[in-house]
């Protein structure tokens, strides 16, 4: 791991790839990987073993639909696509982010005053 990478705090994982799918397109696993480390300038990188176990929960949830496709290597691959649930589950996600960034900030700046 590089300077430049974060651990990936618990539960951030979900609002990355909701994040990673907004905007209506279609995305295989791997696109997904790619990006959520470019869209982080590369700070964040997300392992394989746990993007599908995190596809599988959301899917499950209704947050995301799936469907068989061929990918730009010419290799069956499963894409992915926000449902409705999905953007409202991003809207909440984005809104629980948003609060914890501004106590944590919150806190630091005290900190400082100290």
């Amino acid at each position: 791991m590089s300077e430049r990478e974060l651990d990936l705090l618990k539960g951030t994982l979900e609002l990355l790839v909701l994040t990673a799918l907004a905007g209506g397109r279609e995305h295989h696993g791997f696109e997904l990987l790619d990006r959520i480390r470019a869209g982080t300038d590369e700070a964040l990188v997300v392992e394989e073993g746990a993007l599908y176990p995190a596809l599988h929960r959301m899917q499950k949830r209704g947050w995301l639909a799936a469907t068989w496709g061929v990918s730009e290597k010419g290799r069956r691959a499963k894409y992915y696509r926000l449902t409705p649930a999905g953007e409202e589950a991003l809207d909440r996600e984005r809104d629980s982010w948003a609060r914890y960034v501004e106590a944590v900030a919150s806190l630091a700046r005290s900190s400082e005053a100290s």
